[in-house]
């Protein structure tokens, strides 16, 4: 089982969109499981206080319940989420140029979406 861990973004869209290839992906590197950390789901529960980003933070705090949450704490998600990777490596679901960038000049993977399909870069 492949562990992909999530930022707030990535998992907003997964939650809210149609994906159309998930299950390929599946198959392309193994069985997929997105882990939120910690930092996330904060992060998610302070965003339900915006009345605009309220129903989708909604159905996105319900479309996780069932995920392993890990012990990845702090303020900045982005910032923690980087600091993982330089030490673990690993798989990261983002939509964020920077965060990408980050991810990748420190070893780590990326998922991410293209025309609501999930895409593997390296």
């Amino acid at each position: 089982m492949v562990e992909v861990i999530c930022d707030t973004n990535f998992l907003i869209h997964l939650a809210t969109k149609r994906i159309k290839n998930i299950d390929s992906v599946n198959i392309d590197i193994g069985q997929i499981s997105f882990v939120i950390p910690k930092v996330v789901q904060d992060e998610l529960f302070t965003l339900k206080k915006d009345s605009k980003k309220k129903q989708d933070i909604i159905t996105t705090l319900n479309f996780i319940k069932n995920f392993k949450i890990i012990p990845i704490a702090g303020k900045f998600a982005d910032n923690e989420i980087i600091n993982y990777v330089k030490n673990n490596g690993g798989i990261i679901g983002t939509m964020d140029k920077e965060l990408k960038k980050e991810i990748k000049k420190n070893g780590g993977s990326i998922i991410s979406f293209l025309n609501n399909k999930m895409i593997l870069e390296s």
